[in-house]
């Protein structure tokens, strides 16, 4: 271990400050572009981690964060919270375009970002992790930034919609009703007329109608035993909250939604193949504006919900993109929404290779270094746009739509 004194020049992927000592790469959390600090570093191979032990002259762009777990819990659940809100938008362009530039091999400028509306009481979907103490009771919260095994207890989550909290208080109250084990976890999502808890682990639950009835906020209840499959055990009322993915944050995922349409419909496609499609939020309406429209799903639940509202000419397959894709082709756009981890490099094979080509690829991305990875193997197609959506404030994730067309039309 050294100690130095360094100036932060940037914010890397994944939130920490970026400086340099003696040619080295130095990554320490928790600071912002223009800081000057001391800290002492733990150096490895090609980079080096600090801590900072203090902040010798604060940037302009560091306010106090909000959050009591931000600032003594150093939870990991946000990275930004010490910025400036102008100040995140501007690192999470600069995070985009260093990953398509660096790994992507694509010289681009920085892109235009869609702020989010609320900076605070935006989440609609919360995960908590929970460890048993060793006087029985269960600590239920996150994880701290340095300590990814850890769990501190949670209070409250500021960037967490009010309805979302509420659940989780009743869920904290009910924890003499979980399933049997050491480590669990669950999820709870609100949607506009219902509300879904989804338990994680355990080989058995007895008291699972026991904690329902002491959920009443919950409209359904999702149990996921270990090695086994998610499965709904019990509901109330005639709305069902759905465990498949969705947005959290409402608006700016509207945004977003709205956009990936109108750049879809630009290309006044006959024929689309939706890639990850959920439950079809953006096949079905291209399906009903007169597109043929195969979407390509994984949870047969979604795509079963997905079916049943697709027109005659349109249908949702349930199989993996990378099965799927080639028996789909041709279409004249395709639209790519993966998880973080990006697309099977055969998906990407399967897009630089097929003849013809679509005349768009529209792709929607949650990680602006796996997008690169993904567009550096498809060097057929050129960016025609590029736009950032602000998803998750105080955060240093951001979600990015990038409109993919052929070098040569």
């Amino acid at each position: 271990m050294t100690s130095a004194e360094l100036t932060i020049d940037r914010i890397a992927a994944g939130g920490d400050g970026i400086a340099r000592a003696d040619g080295v790469v130095v990554f320490i959390p928790r600071t912002a572009p223009g800081d000057r600090v001391r800290a002492t570093l733990d150096t490895r191979k090609r980079f080096a981690r600090g801590t900072v032990d203090e902040i010798l002259t604060p940037s302009p762009e560091r306010i106090q964060p909000l959050c009591h777990h931000y600032r003594v819990d150093k939870c990991g659940g946000c990275q930004l919270q010490h910025l400036r809100y102008d100040a995140q938008l501007d690192a999470k362009r600069s995070i985009i375009r260093d990953a398509l530039t660096r790994i992507g091999k694509r010289a681009v400028e920085l892109p235009e970002i869609v702020p989010s509306e609320k900076q605070w009481r935006y989440r609609r979907k919360l995960t908590l992790a929970f460890r048993r103490r060793d006087d029985g009771d269960w600590i239920i919260g996150l994880h701290p930034f340095d300590d990814p095994v850890g769990v501190f207890q949670l209070t409250d989550c500021p960037i967490t919609d009010d309805a979302v909290m509420h659940v989780w208080r009743q869920i904290m109250e009910a924890r003499r009703f979980f399933p049997p084990g050491d480590e669990l976890r669950a999820s709870v999502r609100v949607a506009d007329d219902s509300v879904s808890v989804v338990m994680e682990g355990g080989n058995e639950w007895p008291s699972r109608a026991e904690f329902f009835n002491a959920v009443p906020l919950a409209t359904s209840l999702w149990w996921k035993p270990l090695h086994r499959a998610r499965m709904l055990v019990l509901e109330r009322g005639a709305a069902t909250a759905g465990a498949s993915f969705a947005q959290v944050n409402t608006e700016v995922g509207g945004a977003l939604h709205e956009y990936v349409v109108d750049r879809t419909r630009s290309q006044r496609p006959q024929t689309v193949v939706d890639a990850y499609a959920g439950s079809g939020a953006t096949a079905i309406p291209l399906a009903h504006s007169g597109a043929r429209v195969i979407a390509i799903e994984s949870d047969r639940d979604a795509v079963a919900r997905c079916n049943a509202l697709l027109p005659e000419g349109s249908r949702a397959i349930a199989a993996r993109v990378e099965d799927a894709l080639t028996d789909a082709l041709p279409a004249d756009v395709v639209l790519i929404n993966p998880p973080r981890t990006g697309i099977h490099e055969s998906v990407a094979a399967t897009l630089q290779a097929i003849a013809p080509g679509p005349r768009a690829i529209i792709y929607v991305s949650c990680d602006p270094a796996t997008l690169a990875r993904d567009l550096s193997r498809m060097p057929r197609y050129r960016i025609a746009s590029l736009r950032a959506f602000d998803m998750f404030p105080q955060t240093a994730h951001v979600e990015t739509v990038c409109e993919l067309v052929p070098e040569v039309a």
